[in-house]
């Protein structure tokens, strides 16, 4: 435990010094290495916000939310104008699970996407990325 709380502190601190605020982190599959560009979301207001209120994301651009400790994690799509895939990521920085497609939300009662296992990481992208470039369950996340 001890050993995964320096790891994040050394993230946070790599992170904190880079002066851009988009990162490239990489996708590792079977059959190829798939680049994105994130955001980094990583304090309390960053992950409500998230990508709310956004018209466009750019293809292979996402938001990587970024959490102090494994815990079940869950995301809804209120206020949000596109479709979006999810993929949850434990502390292994495997992706332990992919929700996909999800629809934008504009009423107070939305439908909630919890993570069914303790995730680290979130990584959301345009709906249909997923499937687009074969990423699946098991593969693995190289974070910036």
């Amino acid at each position: 435990m001890k050993k995964l709380f320096f790891l994040f502190l050394f993230l946070l601190f790599i992170l904190g010094c880079s002066e851009e605020t988009n990162n490239i982190l990489t996708i590792v599959t079977e059959e190829k290495e798939i680049n994105v560009t994130v955001e980094i979301a990583d304090s309390y207001e960053e992950h409500k916000v998230g990508l709310s209120n956004r018209e466009l994301l750019d293809e292979n651009t996402g938001m990587l939310f970024i959490f102090s400790y494994p815990k079940t994690l869950s995301f809804w799509m209120k206020d949000t104008f596109i479709p979006l895939d999810i993929m949850y990521i434990d502390e292994n920085f495997k992706i332990t699970e992919i929700k996909e497609n999800l629809q934008p939300c504009d009423t107070s009662n939305c439908h909630v996407y919890p993570s069914l296992q303790p995730a680290m990481y979130a990584l959301e992208v345009n709906a249909g990325f997923c499937e687009k470039h074969s990423v699946v369950k098991g593969n693995t996340v190289v974070l910036p």
